[in-house]
């Protein structure tokens, strides 16, 4: 693939599939191991960038850097850190809308490495189940937590909602700033992107405008 493909995948915000494009080998490695060998390379890309990592700011910062991506940036990579969804038997018979907006979303986009920031709004409607509503932001901290579109993002968030609480009934609405448009290329710092994906009872109009409402007001 030549410079100028490379580019055009990058603006084009191109998404192959749901999933997470993941190598066979990717947890063989421990995280020390991780961080060992992403250390030791981010000490060469400062090199290259002309950086003198023998002052006493910047010594540290190979280390701190490799431990923030495999410890907290990214530990949405591993399943072993994805949150336990517990459900609940819906015994009061709830069958209206249950929304949980405004959480936070802290992401990174994969064809830059720069920095996601925005907000997710949330909407199921029981059947029989219902779900803890702090474990609803967990799971989109964990989605966030790698290197993400935010199309896929959504759904990866919508699918695993709706296989959890055993309905089609959810719909999911992001709203996002992306530092690759603000800090590179066009540098808008005023635009954002809305995502929003949905299912069951949501595919009619008259309940999706329902929950747009409410969340705009």
């Amino acid at each position: 693939m030549d410079k100028k493909q490379i580019e055009t995948i990058g603006n084009n915000h191109i998404a192959s599939s749901i999933k997470t494009p993941m190598i066979p080998s990717a947890f063989d490695k421990t995280d020390e191991e991780k961080i060992t060998n992403i250390q030791h390379h981010f000490k060469k890309i400062m090199e290259e960038l002309g950086l003198d990592l023998s002052d006493d700011s910047l010594s540290g910062t190979p280390y701190r850097f490799a431990k923030m991506y495999v410890k907290e940036l990214f530990y949405g990579l591993n399943p072993k850190n994805k949150p336990k969804l517990t459900v609940f038997d819906n015994k009061y018979g709830y069958k209206k809308m249950l929304i949980e907006q405004n959480i936070t979303i802290d992401s990174t986009c994969e064809h830059h490495f720069l920095p996601i920031t925005g907000h997710a709004h949330i909407a199921y409607i029981p059947k029989s189940k219902v779900i803890g509503l702090s474990k609803i932001n967990r799971l989109v901290d964990y989605f966030a937590h790698r290197p993400q579109v935010q199309e896929r993002l959504s759904l990866q968030i919508l699918k695993e909602l709706q296989n959890t609480l055993d309905t089609q009934d959810v719909i999911i609405m992001l709203v996002a700033k992306h530092l690759c448009v603000s800090s590179r290329g066009i540098k808008d710092k005023e635009s954002f992107t809305t995502t929003i994906e949905y299912g069951g009872c949501f595919e009619k109009d008259a309940k999706r405008n329902e929950f747009l409402k409410l969340i705009n007001n």
